[in-house]
């Protein structure tokens, strides 16, 4: 259509034709539509002279289709049937979670912890299903059609929602093998001694560590014999006896627990990560993205070696 349709929109123009026809004169769709004659023969000429074909052939008897006419009855009928279910998917989305949610989240909470919060969403939402992207950068949510993502540690970008959920507490851990007869470290000083690994990550070539008792910071020089970008891939090189290192306190937990690892001097711990769900501001959200929202903000702060955040949530941008 030309730009001679200025006052009235292309659907109800639309909607317009289609009741004349279906009424059999202009003065019934006019009753139908609560208006007047005059307003519904000006919008049925607006149609006609933004196509530049006559629709109907009016006479004193009546009214009768043209060819034209015929051919854009049935294109406009189309259309509102289109136009009507775009309405219905759209709103019910709104209203009722369905449809792909895509989710980045990191490689190593994604394969582990935040497995069971999925599953519980996906059982309540029966018409969702979700795109699961392990990835440890942050999110490019246009070009990859992200919704929303999960990530460990500060949120730089002032352009998105940042929900701080929780911290991961961070600690020191070692095989009993790299001990070998020597007693557990007393002090940062025989700590700093170790081999020692490193999680690229967080840190490469120099710890710090914090006294959970009066808040004194020890920072040291490590030669680490391993580094890596993979959270597995530590844990797996501390087990095998390679050297001591920071893990997340999750990932480990089992590990101290039944032996295989140990907790070297627990008073002094590093910084906690922050885990925080972001996505990009909008005028309203789908209900696929809001209640996985609130299910990830109540479930997250429960899950194993987690702890809750020092504030519920965080402005965009923020560094909570």
């Amino acid at each position: 259509m030309s730009e001679l349709v200025t006052s009235l929109d292309r659907i109800e123009l639309l909607r317009t034709f289609i009741r004349i026809v279906d009424a059999g004169s202009l003065s019934a769709a006019a009753a139908q539509l609560n208006t007047t004659q005059p307003t519904v023969s000006r919008r049925l000429q607006t149609l006609e002279r933004s196509l530049g074909l006559q629709l109907l052939n009016r006479t004193t008897h009546g009214m009768q289709l043209t060819g034209d006419g015929e051919r854009c009855y049935t294109y406009a009928r189309q259309v509102l049937e289109s136009w009507t279910e775009m309405e219905d998917e759209l709103i019910g989305a709104r209203e009722d979670p369905r449809g792909t949610l895509r989710v980045q989240v990191p490689h190593a909470f994604g394969q582990d912890q935040l497995i069971a919060p999925l599953g519980e969403y996906l059982r309540r939402y029966p018409k969702v299903s979700v795109e699961w992207v392990l990835h440890d950068r942050s999110p490019d949510f246009t070009a990859e059609g992200i919704d929303c993502a999960i990530q460990v540690g500060f949120i730089e970008d002032p352009s998105v929602v940042a929900i701080r959920l929780g911290e991961v507490p961070r600690i020191v851990v070692a095989a009993p093998e790299l001990l070998g007869d020597e007693p557990l470290p007393a002090s940062t000083e025989q700590l700093q001694r170790l081999p020692w690994l490193a999680l690229r990550t967080y840190y490469t070539d120099e710890v710090v560590l914090t006294c959970l008792r009066d808040g004194r910071s020890h920072r040291f020089a490590i030669q680490p014999r391993m580094s890596t970008d993979s959270l597995y891939a530590l844990r797996s090189a501390a087990l095998a006896g390679l050297g001591a290192c920071v893990s997340s306190a999750w990932i480990v937990a089992r590990d101290i627990e039944e032996g295989r690892l140990v907790q070297l001097i627990p008073q002094w711990q590093a910084a906690p990560l922050p885990v925080y769900l972001i996505y990009p501001h909008a005028r309203s959200y789908p209900a696929k993205l809001r209640l996985f929202a609130e299910l990830i903000r109540s479930r997250m702060p429960n899950l194993v070696g987690l702890r809750a955040a020092g504030a519920e949530g965080a402005q965009p941008g923020s560094r909570q």
